[in-house]
């Protein structure tokens, strides 16, 4: 018996060192020796730019960081210099791209050369102005791509210790010449390099610029861009409101770096300071200063209309207030409300957070009755979803069927897949509405997501163990067929499922 158990073991494990062998890793790939690898680099290389790019750079690191810094340059200025549109099907090579180069700064020339390497990661960033200005970004993934390369300048920063003089003058030029916003956040990411005198410096001459006036057309003519109701759109007020708008985020920047609360408070007039996300964005400075009768005034001069479409974070930051000045009911019956109001979770958690011990179930029982009886279904469905509460989810489903948007897929698909496994006939009705929909808006983008729908309603019907009034599937699907029958390409789909 126990030869048996040995070699009934020994079996498995020799079947698995063979799987093991074949598995894709850096190990198993190095067994194959450095000539079948580099036959087989040459290979997958061959009509690849970018990866011929990526392995000149790696044989470029192999004379040092100088040799991959020269590389890293002469790509950047190709990139730079280019000319041609950069339409989708560009976009990801070149989004590839941007991000070998990224890699080569950081991983081979920063470890030796930290100054280099934030001049290159720089440089890089500074295409940005070229490359958006011929591309459809539409996705925002380039600028993204850019502002990642960004945020990497901080701690080059400090490894490279960059003067903090030079480097404000530098932070200041960038900003001001800044077209797309990709540098928007480069006073918080170097403010720990820059220090107290060099953000001063960055600020002085934000405040300088910001109070020029901006040049008109040679010969004083004043260039029309546009119409609108009031007139016609010139170019230099357009570029003021700019100027004046960008000046306003950096000096809001610089005096948050500085903990300059009153700095920040002077970057909004007195109608910004009414409104929602000025008010609590003013209150949170305050209140972390300790200036706590400063940040209630603050908040009340939101005034009662606004209120009613307040921003979260103003609800949030006066429920902090009231709890720093130690009214404690009224932040309770402030939670109270506007969970009540707008059905938010956040509200109700740190409500029920408050109260003392099995008074929070009580409390909670009485929230989710609220929230069933909400008259916004589609909000209704959201929480109770996202709670969870999925038994009144599915009752507020079977209740309220016909209240249904299809349209919301956003919201219907996921709640269909967080009822299905316990209550199948509530994820039914929420993926029939959005079939009915689909179908019924002849939406056929969407024909291969109904398609899936419809399987899924099929897979799950023998789960239901009572459809009551509601068509069986079969019923359904005979329906389903009888007034759309003639949208072939859906059918096509549901075919394709089997």
């Amino acid at each position: 018996m126990a030869v048996m158990v040995v070699e009934d073991d020994r079996q498995p494990r020799q079947k698995r060192g063979v799987l093991a062998g074949k598995t894709l890793n850096a190990a198993n790939l190095e067994a194959l020796g450095a000539t079948r690898l580099a036959e087989l680099l040459m290979d997958i290389s061959k009509g690849n730019a970018a990866a011929q790019r990526q392995l000149r750079l790696a044989l470029a690191g192999r004379s040092g960081a100088g040799a991959t810094a020269l590389a890293v340059t002469k790509q950047l200025v190709r990139i730079g210099q280019a000319k041609t549109w950069l339409d989708w099907q560009k976009i990801k090579p070149l989004l590839a791209e941007l991000e070998v180069q990224r890699r080569a700064i950081l991983d081979a020339v920063a470890p030796a050369d930290p100054a280099e390497a934030f001049e290159l990661l720089w440089r890089l960033v500074g295409c940005a102005e070229g490359v958006l200005a011929r591309s459809d970004d539409g996705s925002g993934r380039l600028s993204e791509a850019f502002r990642a390369a960004v945020r990497d300048l901080g701690p080059l920063a400090q490894r490279a210790k960059v003067e903090p003089d030079a480097l404000a003058n530098r932070v200041f030029q960038t900003l001001a010449g800044d077209e797309h916003g990709v540098w928007n956040e480069l006073v918080p990411i170097l403010a720990p390099r820059l220090g107290p005198a060099g953000l001063l410096i960055v600020r002085d001459a934000v405040q300088a610029w910001q109070a020029e006036s901006v040049a008109t057309s040679p010969g004083g003519k004043r260039q029309v861009i546009g119409w609108s109701s009031s007139g016609p759109i010139h170019a230099d007020e357009v570029q003021a409101r700019h100027r004046k708008r960008t000046a306003s985020v950096i000096l809001q920047q610089i005096a948050d770096a500085l903990g300059d609360v009153d700095g920040f408070i002077e970057q909004f007039d007195a109608s910004a300071r009414t409104t929602p996300t000025v008010a609590a964005a003013i209150a949170r400075r305050l209140l972390g200063a300790g200036r706590l009768p400063e940040a209630w005034a603050a908040l009340e001069r939101v005034d009662a209309q606004h209120r009613e479409q307040a921003s979260i974070e103003w609800e949030r930051a006066r429920v902090d207030v009231l709890e720093a000045l130690g009214r404690s009911d009224e932040a309770q019956a402030f939670r109270w409300d506007r969970f009540a109001t707008t059905l938010d979770a956040t509200h109700l958690r740190a409500f029920l957070r408050k109260l003392p011990d099995f008074d929070d179930v009580e409390a909670e029982q009485r929230a989710m009755a609220h929230a069933l009886a909400f008259e916004d279904v589609h909000r209704s469905l959201e929480f109770l979803a996202a709670w969870p509460d999925l038994r009144r989810a599915s009752e507020l489903v079977l209740d309220r069927t016909k209240a249904l948007n299809g349209d919301l897929y956003e919201l219907l698909s996921p709640a269909a897949e967080a009822l299905e496994s316990r209550y199948p006939l509530a994820a039914t009705l929420l993926r029939r509405a959005m079939i009915g929909f689909t179908l019924g808006a002849g939406r056929s983008s969407r024909y291969k997501h109904a398609a899936r729908h419809l399987h899924d309603c099929r897979d799950t019907a023998a789960r239901v163990e009572d459809f009551g009034a509601v068509p069986d599937h079969s019923a359904y699907e005979r329906a389903l067929r009888a007034a759309h029958g003639r949208k072939v390409g859906f059918w096509q789909e549901v075919d394709k499922l089997g």
